[in-house]
């Protein structure tokens, strides 16, 4: 396994629970759009993180950490970060990466922090259809969190939305406030509803295993073709 040391260049809060970490690989680092890396604590010791973004010139990666209290797994990875100003990581990791030879219609579907993996391929396929004339493909983005609190990056996927006619962002809250309009429940639900058949789409996956097993399992109901279907939960469930 090629291991890169990494310098880290900021930790930022982007809500009392998920922090925003930005790294600099200190030598060569390649990796595709939706593939994980791990960080190492120690050789028995390597705990994986999606990289939050498609590659960048600059090479930065960036990782979203969700540590909530009693989360020590994540937790004991920022204090490293924070003590030592380095990491060691591994990767770019797993084949669940974006395809991008052929353009189907898609839609990305996260759970939590899974949406960090779902961002990276946001990223690229907005990069890769910006130079495409004419039709682009539909792409939707639901993403499910348990408040609208734990949302951190709404304002940006709505401003995204508007920017981009082609996608579409839809947010789908657990324990919705009496504020929210929006949808609510189970996000792979939301989807469901959405769509009279999967056949058509590729779709990538992200978040708790349980829900990307009950989602491979009523998405292929709906029509879904299981080769279109991507999630790095895929190799173990």
């Amino acid at each position: 396994m090629h291991h890169t040391l990494c310098k880290v260049d900021s930790i930022v809060a982007l809500n009392p629970v998920v922090s925003l970490v930005t790294l600099t690989p200190q030598q060569a680092f390649s990796h595709q759009a939706g593939q994980y890396l791990k960080v190492v604590m120690d050789e028995d010791d390597q705990r994986p993180f999606s990289i939050a973004n498609a590659p960048r010139k600059d090479e930065k990666i960036q990782l979203h950490i969700g540590a909530e209290p009693g989360n020590s797994y994540a937790g004991e990875v920022l204090d490293k970060m924070r003590q030592d100003g380095e990491i060691t990581i591994n990767g770019g990791l797993g084949s669940a990466y974006v395809r991008t030879t052929v353009s189907m219609p898609t839609i990305l579907l996260a759970g939590g922090t899974g949406f960090s993996y779902t961002q990276a391929i946001l990223q690229k396929i907005l990069e890769v259809t910006q130079h495409t004339e004419g039709h682009k493909d539909p792409l939707f983005l639901y993403w499910g969190t348990r408040s609208t609190a734990d949302m951190y990056a709404y304002e940006e996927l709505v401003a995204l939305a508007k920017q981009h006619e082609h996608f579409s962002f839809i947010p789908v809250v657990e324990h919705p406030g009496h504020q929210w309009a929006g949808k609510t429940g189970w996000v792979h639900k939301a989807v469901l509803e959405d769509f009279v058949s999967l056949e058509p789409y590729r779709v990538y996956v992200a978040g708790r295993f349980e829900m990307a097993g009950i989602a491979r399992e009523e998405f292929h109901q709906q029509g879904l073709i299981l080769k279109n279907l991507y999630g790095d939960a895929f190799e173990f469930i």
